[in-house]
């Protein structure tokens, strides 16, 4: 993230920095166990996350830069080599095209669902980082972000299969 104190928030501890999560980026963050000082986020009425492999990830995010869409919060994970899309819950509940991303590795996590975001208190940047900051309240909306790793998908079939 950035320095300590920027916005008045210490982003040095976990609670300043979820503070900041909170004010800033209108995102329902809590200290979770407060000891270990992870920070986590309930997927509901405010976000839901996309979670896909890297080279999903990468495809999906030149599509959508391509197409003029702001990409807003991104969290890798590289020791698991995922990313997650934090997106504004706009998503129809299809139990289909949720099970068909399911077989790609793609999640979405929903109402209930929890999302882990960097904190202060990870032990290193290999477990989770920032791919993109979140710095004000913008999330793209989860149906784009569904569309582009779709389309993403279907572009990587139609590859391998020529």
């Amino acid at each position: 993230m950035s320095a300590p104190g920027i916005e008045g928030f210490d982003l040095a501890t976990p609670s300043g920095q979820c503070a900041y999560y909170k004010m800033i980026c209108q995102l329902p963050a809590e200290v979770e166990p407060e000891a270990l000082g992870r920070i986590v986020v309930r997927a509901g009425s405010l976000v839901w996350g996309v979670s896909v492999p890297e080279p999903l990830g990468r495809a999906a995010t030149d599509r959508l830069r391509s197409g003029g869409y702001g990409l807003g919060p991104i969290i890798t994970h590289p020791h698991s080599l995922t990313w997650t899309f934090l997106v504004r819950p706009d998503l129809l509940d299809e139990p289909r095209i949720f099970a068909g991303l399911f077989r790609d590795r793609v999640k979405v996590i929903r109402d209930g669902g929890l999302i882990a975001l960097p904190s202060p208190a990870d032990s290193n940047a290999a477990y989770r980082a920032w791919l993109e900051v979140p710095c004000d309240t913008y999330r793209p909306s989860g149906r784009l972000v569904v569309e582009a790793v779709q389309a993403s998908l279907l572009a990587r079939a139609v590859r391998t299969s020529r």
